[in-house]
């Protein structure tokens, strides 16, 4: 089968297709995995066929940015996105998967197409009474509160795509949908994985036939080891602490490095600080800055991670089996911040504009310190390893051949 893989936005959101497409294509399958130019040598590392689509939306999530700054930029991003998945899709596939960034247009282009259509999600979007929507929600509002919360933002998700849609099914030759036949087709109910583990996020019981929860497909690993520095380095004293803030934090490189060098050193740790978008740079004897690398590799030999809570670092941390320290900053990262935390894996998110060196070093402390951490993080390890999310995905698509 002819499968496109589309994944738009962050590291975080393209990475894990990475696993996806490999698995697929060891089933047997012909893979594309369309998404950012940024990411094309990361595709090529797993086999598939490279099409471009638009970058992240989020550019580096600046912490200052009010809100109609950011809609405007994710607007603006949506209808580059319809234009790339259009082109991205023309070579022809018998199957698109879809993430949860591409889906709303993307299903288009499987009904232009006639081609079978699959989500493969990395987050819940479907209404729930059991939590809040995952971006931009806040507390739980009770179960009848979350569901019309959960409705509200599905509404505003299919604003933000009108114009985007609009333009998208007009090149593609379909008819123009008024928008009550547009909102009953986008939230008709149609076949969900989501690769995230049960263990952070149960199945919602109310959720219909067809949304279900997998567990996690991991970004591809080409058998990349440390490099040697980095080795080197946790050779040299006890496990660190890791600190990154991912795609997020761009422009404020100097003023997180600062803080963090003091929070780390106040805590009485060592540090592995990723640069990342942020640009954080430090060095000494009790510092190391580095690069991408694979978090599978690093963070079973740290004795904490500090991070910006993506859903795919908050897995990978959960994976390893260590503690962490949330600092959310936007999207959906305060909502799995708070679930790590309510696994009792992680401490009490620290928002990303209330972050100082205090409150990092206290919360640093708690994570190494209090070994309730460490253990409940492990517990969960031990369940997340025996999931197979990538094998329930290749399932499903072998029943659509």
């Amino acid at each position: 089968m002819k499968i496109l893989i589309m994944a738009a936005g962050s590291y975080g959101d393209v990475a894990p297709y990475t696993g996806l497409g490999a698995g697929l294509r060891q089933a047997g399958h012909q893979v594309a995995l369309a998404a950012p130019e940024a990411f094309a040598p990361l595709v090529a590392s797993c086999g598939a066929e490279f099409r471009p689509l638009p970058a992240d939306p989020y550019g580096g999530g600046g912490s200052a940015e009010g809100r109609t700054g950011l809609l405007g930029r994710v607007s603006a991003f949506i209808r580059a996105l319809g234009e790339g998945i259009a082109e991205a899709a023309a070579p022809g596939a018998d199957l698109l998967l879809l993430s949860t960034t591409t889906a709303p247009l993307g299903r288009h282009v499987a009904e232009a197409t006639g081609a079978a259509c699959l989500g493969a999600y990395l987050q819940p979007v479907a209404p729930t009474g059991e939590f809040p929507p995952v971006v931009g929600g806040g507390r739980s509002l009770g179960r009848w509160g979350n569901r019309a919360a959960g409705r509200l933002s599905l509404r505003v998700v299919d604003r933000l795509h009108a114009d985007a849609v609009r333009q998208l099914r007009t090149r593609l030759g379909l008819p123009a949908l008024g928008p009550g036949e547009a909102r009953r087709r986008e939230h008709a109910p149609w076949p969900v994985l989501h690769g995230f583990s049960p263990t952070l996020l149960p199945r919602p019981a109310d959720w219909p036939a067809g949304l279900e929860v997998v567990g996690n497909w991991w970004p591809h690993d080409a058998g990349e080891e440390l490099p040697a520095e980095v080795e080197d380095f946790l050779q040299a004293g006890p496990p660190p602490v890791f600190v990154g803030f991912g795609s997020m934090g761009g422009g404020e490189g100097e003023r997180l490095t600062e803080l963090t060098v003091r929070a780390l050193r106040r805590a009485g740790v060592r540090g592995v600080l990723q640069s990342g978008r942020a640009g954080l740079s430090a060095a000494g004897d009790d510092i190391l800055t580095v690069g991408e690398l694979p978090h599978a590799r690093l963070f079973p030999r740290t004795a904490a991670v500090v991070h910006h809570a993506g859903a795919g670092t908050t897995a990978a941390g959960l994976r390893a089996g260590v503690p962490a320290v949330p600092v959310p900053v936007t999207a959906d990262q305060p909502f799995w911040a708070r679930r790590a935390a309510a696994l009792g894996a992680a401490t009490t998110p620290v928002p990303f504009r209330e972050l100082s060196a205090d409150r990092l070093a206290d919360a640093v402390r708690r994570a190494v310190g209090e070994p309730s951490y460490r253990a409940r993080a492990r517990a969960a390890a031990g369940r997340i390893t025996a999931e197979d999310g990538l094998a329930r995905v290749v399932e499903a698509v072998a029943a659509l051949s």
